[in-house]
């Protein structure tokens, strides 16, 4: 295993209790952040859950109220009417048998694919390419649309997806360190309100079982799952 570096040490001597309230993580974040860089404040949230079965799978969609501070680079497979309207939105690319052959020949430099309903049959040439990148467009996250600009225009704005991985734990990025800390605990209440409402009709016992804070290469930090829950 690597040993992490001093800064990285240093920082984690300032996490001095196991357990925060959402604040004061929130403040910490800030003092342990390592990067030169403006980095990423991300949660990482273990839930009551099996997603091995469908009634128990984790998944929706939130709009942040501030965003999370990161370019989101949206390709747009629409109809040739839609594409002016697309790229307006915020698309870097809009289009469909150009796209899906560029797709086909390897191009995955973007973060996420829009789709209109009518041209999701088109995608399964590159169904396997997108699905083994989490890129496939998926009416449960709102990037099957008939709506296409809508969409990207939420996108930019901080609209953003969460669901389980299989094991059970949700990985979401909720703000940049150099927001302030009412945008980045606004945010962070959002997500955690909307991860509590998308509580499954299959889970059991205890739903939220730990929560942890942490920026892109620092240490992380544990907070009250009481108070998430009091939400």
């Amino acid at each position: 295993m690597a040993k992490h570096g001093k800064k990285y040490r240093d920082a984690k001597a300032k996490v001095v209790k196991p357990i925060y309230s959402i604040s004061e993580a929130i403040a910490l974040l800030k003092e342990t952040n390592t990067t030169k860089f403006d980095a990423s404040c991300e949660i990482h949230i273990r839930l009551g859950v099996d997603p091995k079965h469908a009634d128990q799978i984790v998944r929706s969609t939130i709009m942040l109220p501030h965003g999370t501070g990161k370019t989101v680079r949206v390709v747009a497979i629409v109809s040739d009417d839609k594409v002016d309207e697309a790229i307006k939105a915020g698309a870097i690319d809009a289009g469909n048998e150009t796209i899906i052959a560029k797709i086909e020949k390897g191009w995955t430099d973007f973060d996420m694919v829009v789709a209109m309903p009518a041209l999701m049959a088109k995608l399964g040439k590159v169904a396997k390419t997108l699905g083994q990148q989490g890129l496939m467009p998926s009416p449960k996250a709102g990037t099957v649309t008939p709506e296409p600009a809508k969409i990207i225009e939420q996108i930019m704005k901080g609209k953003i997806e969460f669901r389980t991985d299989k094991t059970g734990i949700i990985h979401n990025i909720f703000g940049k360190v150099s927001f302030a800390n009412e945008k980045l605990e606004e945010n962070l209440k959002a997500l955690l309100k909307a991860i509590l409402d998308a509580k499954p009709s299959g889970a059991k016992g205890t739903y939220v079982k730990a929560v942890h804070l942490t920026t892109s290469m620092g240490p992380s930090v544990m907070i009250e799952t009481q108070e998430v829950m009091a939400l």
